[in-house]
């Protein structure tokens, strides 16, 4: 399985930028690499992929040079499990509010003696076979982020920050836009003031902050930040978006 070094490239502080990937198709994969992008987001969370289906696009990403993370729909052992065996880069965890959720997730995600995830060698990311070294590679190798989406989380950083066996914390504007009562208003000021206090936060525990960005503007804003996981926009809001300016560029009263 080619190695992507993922988790070792924003260790070492280098800033990527991916995005999210709602559709089932192994083409749009490959276009992600095509651009230039480092890593892809598949989105089990909010759209239709699944485990089985995710596991052909990220064989098609990495054959890109594209390191595929998956969005689990929940922060239990079943879907973490699921979505590391399948040999992604690693997972982001939705909705952790607390010490106690950052905890659960990386006993999903880590091997002993770190954590407790479920072993079997015979899987995609052991190569269908394994070897001594799979437990301590998989720990070595996989990248771990929660997701810090509500005030509450935002309130709780600090203890979240301080969870070992963690790699980093992805800030969700929308979400937290919304548990400020601001339902999709992602440039307000009280959401960029939360998001700042999470970057201060988490620089100060040498922790990578990841964020969505709307568009390449708001994402240069969270590099100057401190932000070092770029996502920029969806894949089908992307297409949706272009077609329709094209569509409203074409003249079709001309005749």
């Amino acid at each position: 399985m080619p190695k992507t070094n993922f988790r070792e490239r924003l260790l070492n502080g280098e800033t990527v930028v991916g995005t999210f990937q709602l559709l089932d198709s192994a083409m749009v994969s490959e276009m992600i690499g095509v651009a230039g992008m480092d890593y892809v987001i598949y989105d089990q969370e909010h759209g239709p992929l699944t485990a089985e289906t995710t596991l052909d696009l990220a064989a098609a990403a990495q054959n890109r040079g594209v390191a595929p993370m998956v969005r689990v729909r929940t922060n239990s052992e079943a879907e973490i499990q699921r979505a590391l065996d399948i040999g992604t880069a690693g997972v982001q965890v939705p909705q952790v509010e607390t010490r106690e959720g950052a905890e659960r997730a990386v006993e999903a995600a880590r091997y002993d003696p770190i954590g407790s995830r479920g072993l079997s060698q015979y899987v995609r990311a052991g190569d269908y076979w394994g070897s001594e070294t799979y437990t301590d590679d998989q720990n070595e190798d996989v990248f771990l982020m929660v997701q810090v989406e509500g005030e509450r989380g935002v309130e709780n950083i600090e203890e979240i920050l301080s969870v070992e066996g963690l790699d980093a914390v992805f800030l969700g504007p929308y979400d937290l836009s919304q548990s400020l009562g601001i339902p999709g208003q992602v440039t307000h000021e009280k959401v960029e003031s939360l998001m700042r206090e999470v970057c201060d936060r988490a620089a100060e525990a040498n922790t990578v902050v990841g964020a969505f960005a709307d568009t390449p503007e708001i994402a240069n804003q969270w590099i100057d930040a401190g932000v070092q996981y770029v996502t920029l926009g969806v894949d089908v809001g992307l297409c949706t978006e272009h077609l329709g300016s094209l569509a409203d560029a074409v003249n079709t009263d001309a005749n």
